[in-house]
């Protein structure tokens, strides 16, 4: 199944913030938000934090790095082929790096495949619902994909 990625850190080269996965079918979705670094970056103080919490009631909130990678491996270790669609490299390196749990650990998963796509003509600032939040634009990336004719029909 495909999923698409969207995630939120603390500026460029920053901490993982939030991360989310909408799968192309079915209404399953993965967000995780981690705890707030003690530094946030200005734009990310104003822009992303405020909407950290626009999302279903029940979905993990400020759960650990060990936790959040746990339920990212509940979440995809039923899938035999994944693929992880994202528009932009921060959002597959963070995804990555979620995968791991210490060195040389990482989460079960019977293998993953990625992929970066050109998301000209997508803005989630535009698309999103609530924008800057990585679940709405998760959701938005999803609807351009879905209607892109590069993407549309697998």
């Amino acid at each position: 199944m495909r999923y698409f990625l969207d995630t939120e850190f603390n500026g460029f080269g920053g901490g993982l913030i939030s991360l989310a996965l909408v799968p192309e079918y079915g209404d399953q979705e993965f967000y995780v938000s981690l705890p707030l670094p003690d530094e946030i970056h200005p734009w990310v103080e104003q822009n992303v934090v405020p909407y950290l919490r626009f999302v279903p009631q029940g979905v993990d909130a400020d759960l650990s790095r060990a936790e959040a990678s746990q339920h990212l491996e509940a979440y995809l270790i039923h899938d035999s082929d994944p693929l992880i669609i994202a528009d932009w490299p921060d959002d597959l390196a963070h995804f990555c790096q979620l995968l791991l749990t210490g060195p040389g650990h990482m989460i079960g998963l019977n293998g993953l495949r990625l992929q970066l796509v050109n998301g000209a003509g997508f803005s989630a600032a535009a698309n999103s619902k609530v924008p800057h939040n990585a679940l709405h634009d998760a959701r938005a990336f999803k609807d351009f994909c879905l209607s892109s004719p590069l993407l549309g029909a697998n």
